[in-house]
Parts: C-alpha cells; structure tokens; sequence
C-alpha cells in the first residue's frame, strides 16, 4: 500500500503550530521548491526544536491542483487566518537534505543563525518528519546530557580552584550565559573541550557567530577578547586529558576568531600537553589560511585538524568567508600539509541544499579530496539565513540532491568517512571504513 505524503505544517500568528487537512509537505532545494523523496524522509530527531518563520508564508504541494502553492490564509471555521511557515532545528548528528520551502521574497526581517530545515507531519505514524540523513552516531552532544542544574556548583568549584586563570572566566561565561556545549563539558570533566585563544580573524564570515555588522544579524556570541598564556591553557586543559572520559581539547571555537592568528603560543601549550600527558586527543579547527603556521602546529605536536568551508569552489568561498590576506589555495595546501605531516584531517563543511549539492560543487569536491586525501568531511548545516545565503551565492535552480552527493562521493571514495563532531585518536578509523556512513539512510 502506497504510503501518503507528509502533510505541510503551518503556524499561526501567535505561533501554534498545526498541520494542513490536504496540502502536503514541499522542502526548498536551492530556490526551487520540491517535493520530499521518501528515502530523505526521516522522524524529527529527538531534542530537535521547531521554529516559525515570522510572516513569509509555506508553500505547500497541491496533490488535486498539481502544483506548488503559497498557502497565505486558512480557513478556521468562518474566518480566515494568516499563516507562516515552520521550520526545523535538529539535534546535531543530521545533515538536511532540503530548506523549508516558503515564499522567501515576502519575508520582513533577517532570520538569526540557525540551520533551518524541511520538517512535516507523518498523519500515519503521527509524528514529526524531516528532510535529513544522519551523518554521526555520536550522542554526547544531544540536549538533554547538558543539566544545567548540575552545571552550577561545578563552574563555582573550577572557579575556586584556578581563581586567577583569565581562561576559566572565559569559558564559564560560555558555559553559563552563552550554553556551549563544549564549554560545559570542560566543568562536566569529559569529552571535548574547547581553547579559544584569538580575539581576531582574518575571515569575515557572512554567518560569523561572534562577530556581526549592525545591518546583518545578531551574532551568538561576544569574542574573547585577549590571548592567553601557554601556562593558563594547560593549567586547564592537561587536568581534562588526564582525568575525562575520551578527552579532546580543542583550538579553534565559537567564542573566537581564528587561532592560526596565535599560532606562536599555541604550538608552546600543545607541546607542554604533550610533554606532561600521553593520554587525550589535541585537535586544531581552523580556516587554515597560513599554511606554514599549520606545519608549525603539526610539529609541535597536534593529533587532528579541521578546516572550515563552506565551499571547494573559490568564488563560493570569497563569497562566504571574505577572506582577508590569505586566498583559497593556502586552505587547501594547510589540508595537504596536515594529511602529509599524518594528522587525522577533516574539513568542517558547512552545507546548504541548492549549494552544497550543485553539479559544479560536487564535482569539485571529488577533485578535492582526490587532491588533498582528506579523512573526513563533517557535513555541517550552514547556520544563517537560508534566502540571504542563496543571494549571496548567486543560487540559481536545484542542486541533484544531497543523499545522491553523500552516495556519489561515497562510491567514488569509499574510504572517505562522514561525520559531525571531532573524534578521539582511538575512533580516527573505524574498522569497517567503507560502511563508516549508514548509506541505508539514504538509498
């Protein structure tokens, strides 16, 4: 028996959510709407979140008309009522595979920096669904392991323990005002910790969490606003390799500009780390914008490294990041330098349907990863504006699909591994590498 399609999710002005009595789901690749493949149709994640869209429309898949329709009033009763799309923001692990799909032209203010995502409802199953595959199995990172009941005393007992150290103040911010997950863990002791060390950037990121012009979008976070000491970093961080369960301190966070800026002092803190500890993974994430600073790193000491883009393809790239001083061929030689020096080497790619899936980008990344021998390729959801980001990059029409670049890239390399988060030197490889992705998924 043919299963029914999702059923469109609208709002309300105030925000309650309802599900449409015969109009069905539609996702957005690129600029064009869509209708959701079965096979890219997965239940809402739990400690996923919806959001509405403030007064831009849904538009919606009209089985009896045929056609896409942008759905701008329901009908309650004897009224007429205005209506507004709703989003999805997974829990990380996913990676969307379409947009929602409103009429973006009609919409009145910049949307703030969330990864927004096709979500409908399954009459069925009664249930949530998304546009999604999942990329990371690993559940450290979900919601509901972070109580900040708990969270209290152990920022207070840190505290107490290093009264002088500028980095804990930092990061006890992060963790208590800001709700970075990382951060906490650094109080939790466990898992990855986060170093942020750069007060600037040589980037200026369209969707920079830390770092907004006025006229753009209110950025999530305000940056560190010194460098600390080599001695200040491993007073924090050799205690967490020693004593978390599968630790990792990484350089390289929201709170921050880029790290490679202070390349000096944090080469002399890895090398004390290493020097005073076996145990525990020290990963670098960064715009790799200084190829010879990243060789600098390799040698005193790093495990992993990860590079950020948002795009193989240099226009793409100049467009999003802006990059002052350094142009895309340095990213790409501090990706060979790192796989060269034999750090585990990831490249954090930050996606959209309609971009990440073009013809042009696809092809490019297979030339990529022919070229640099990347490890993995964490598929990050872009988080900004989905309408602002496709004219920036000048989107025009649909991509082939995101599952169908996750398959192709899978059989041209089946070594490659996709991902969400760093891993521990233990988990750089899987013993089954050419399964490392769950292709069931999404075939």
């Amino acid at each position: 028996m043919k299963r029914l399609s999702p059923k469109l999710l609208y709002a309300d002005e105030r925000g309650n959510i309802f599900d449409h009595p015969y109009l069905c789901m539609a996702g957005m690749n690129g600029d064009d709407p869509v209708l959701p493949e079965g096979v890219e149709l997965i239940p809402l994640p739990e400690d996923s979140r919806l959001f509405t869209i403030p007064d831009t429309p849904p538009i919606a898949w009209d089985r009896k008309a045929g056609k896409f329709v942008t759905v701008e009033q329901v009908r309650e009763g004897r009224r007429s009522v205005r209506v507004q799309a709703v989003s999805a923001f997974m829990a990380p692990g996913y990676v969307r595979t379409l947009l929602p799909a409103c009429d973006y032209r009609r919409k009145k203010v910049h949307l703030p920096l969330w990864s927004y995502t096709a979500v409908g409802w399954d009459e069925e199953q009664e249930r949530f669904v998304v546009a999604a595959s999942r990329v990371d199995t690993n559940e450290n990172w979900l919601p509901r392991n972070y109580d900040d009941r708990l969270l209290d005393p152990l920022v207070r007992k840190l505290s107490a323990e290093f009264p002088d150290n500028r980095l804990l103040v930092q990061l006890a911010r992060c963790a208590v005002d800001y709700h970075c997950f990382a951060a906490k863990n650094l109080f939790f002791r466990r898992w990855e910790a986060p170093i942020p060390t750069s007060p600037a950037c040589n980037s200026r990121c369209l969707g920079c969490i830390s770092l907004q012009p006025s006229d753009c979008c209110p950025s999530n976070h305000e940056r560190i606003g010194f460098v600390p000491t080599p001695e200040e970093i491993v007073e924090l961080m050799l205690p967490h390799l020693e004593q978390a369960p599968d630790p990792i301190v990484s350089y390289g966070q929201g709170c921050e500009g880029d790290p490679i800026l202070q390349a000096d002092t944090i080469a002399e803190a890895t090398r004390l780390l290493k020097k005073a500890s076996s145990r525990g993974t020290v990963n670098f994430n960064s715009n790799g914008s200084m190829p010879e600073r990243v060789r600098m790193l390799c040698d005193a000491g790093m495990d992993s490294m990860r590079f950020s883009m948002n795009s193989v393809q240099e226009d793409l790239y100049n467009r999003y990041y802006r990059p002052v001083g350094y142009v895309f061929a340095d990213v790409e030689q501090s990706v060979r330098i790192a796989r060269e020096r034999g750090l585990f080497t990831m490249i954090n790619y930050l996606v959209s349907p309609g971009v990440t899936d073009s013809e042009a980008e696809v092809e490019a990344l297979l030339r990529f990863i022919d070229r640099t021998g990347v490890h993995m390729i964490q598929m990050r959801n872009l988080s900004i504006d989905p309408d602002f980001y496709n004219r920036r990059m000048q989107v025009t029409g649909r991509g082939v699909g995101m599952y169908r670049m996750l398959q192709r890239i899978k059989r041209e390399y089946p070594r490659i591994q996709f991902g969400y988060f760093n891993r521990t030197r233990e988990n750089f490889f899987p013993p089954d590498l050419e399964r490392s992705w769950p292709i069931a998924d999404v075939m």
